[in-house]
């Protein structure tokens, strides 16, 4: 059994030249693959190949992603803020058309004022940055394989709990069929005293109509049919649950159907002990269906 919950969680630590990051990654249920990723700013062109490391990985499932960067002992250096200057020689001008002069509008002056002179990070290099982007993205790639792994663990962990769900289904499938109530010879019955009040009810039917309602009424009281497919429905959800393959959309549709025929049951069923019996299906059927949506 190899299923795979979309419930998981990791985080991976990582650093390179005087940056340090940690990635967390959460999953939890969804119908598609949504990865929703918060990085810093400037990395947003990171976002293609961070989701294609995602995809190959996960089929289904909520991701979000949650990147922190911090540098450490980064070389602070002067840098010029051109925006401010031209915005402070343009007032200096404009002050010089109404003829108005600053004496000591030096340069030195100028570039004392609050604005035009910044602290700041050095530039990277090209080749820095590159080197940079690759580390985390292989980070990431470390991240979402933890998540992957994680997920697995969960889904083993589902996988028991499905698998003894679908036992129970079959175990009570068999009662249904061991049933006295379901036997062909009390259905016979059934029938000859439903046949029997519809005549001493309608009298006059023809023996057209008779066979008619008598069909009818056959079909109605067999459970058989419901049974049969209730046990075709355990045999292919374990083949399912067996799968290396994402099954969680086909699982979700199997219940859908288990479901269907435990309805019918309890709508044919002519005694307490049947009803009782399709009632407890119902039951775990809706566990089994809760517990599919985790499922990738």
């Amino acid at each position: 059994m190899s299923l795979s919950s979309m419930t998981g969680f990791a985080r991976v630590e990582g650093a390179l030249d005087g940056a340090r990051w940690h990635w967390e990654l959460r999953s939890v249920n969804g119908k598609g693959l949504d990865l929703r990723l918060r990085l810093p700013s400037g990395f947003d062109a990171l976002e293609p190949k961070l989701k294609a490391i995602a995809q190959s990985a996960m089929k289904r499932g909520n991701v979000q992603a949650n990147l922190q960067l911090t540098r450490e002992n980064a070389a602070n250096v002067p840098r010029l803020n051109e925006d401010v200057l031209k915005g402070v020689l343009a007032a200096v001008s404009r002050l010089r058309d109404h003829q108005i002069y600053l004496s000591d509008s030096t340069a030195e002056g100028i570039l004392s004022l609050k604005g035009v002179m910044e602290m700041g990070e050095a530039e990277e290099t090209e080749e820095a940055r590159a080197a940079l982007e690759e580390a985390l993205a292989a980070s990431f790639a470390e991240a979402v394989k933890a998540l992957a792994s994680a997920r697995d663990e969960e889904g083993a962990k589902l996988g028991a709990l499905l698998e003894a769900q679908v036992k129970r289904i079959e175990e009570l499938t068999g009662e249904a069929a061991a049933s006295p109530a379901a036997s062909a010879e009390a259905m016979r019955e059934r029938l000859k005293r439903q046949v029997e009040e519809l005549l001493g009810a309608s009298p006059s039917l023809n023996e057209e109509r008779l066979a008619q309602e008598a069909a009818l009424l056959a079909t109605k009281a067999d459970v058989r049919e419901e049974l049969d497919r209730l046990g075709a429905h355990v045999e292919q959800a374990r083949d399912l649950l067996a799968s290396d393959e994402p099954v969680g959309r086909r699982l979700d549709f199997l219940t859908q159907e288990f479901n269907r025929e435990a309805n019918t049951l309890c709508s044919k069923a002519a005694d307490v002990a049947l009803t009782r019996i399709g009632l407890e299906l119902k039951t775990v059927i809706d566990q089994l269906r809760e517990q599919v949506q985790n499922v990738e």
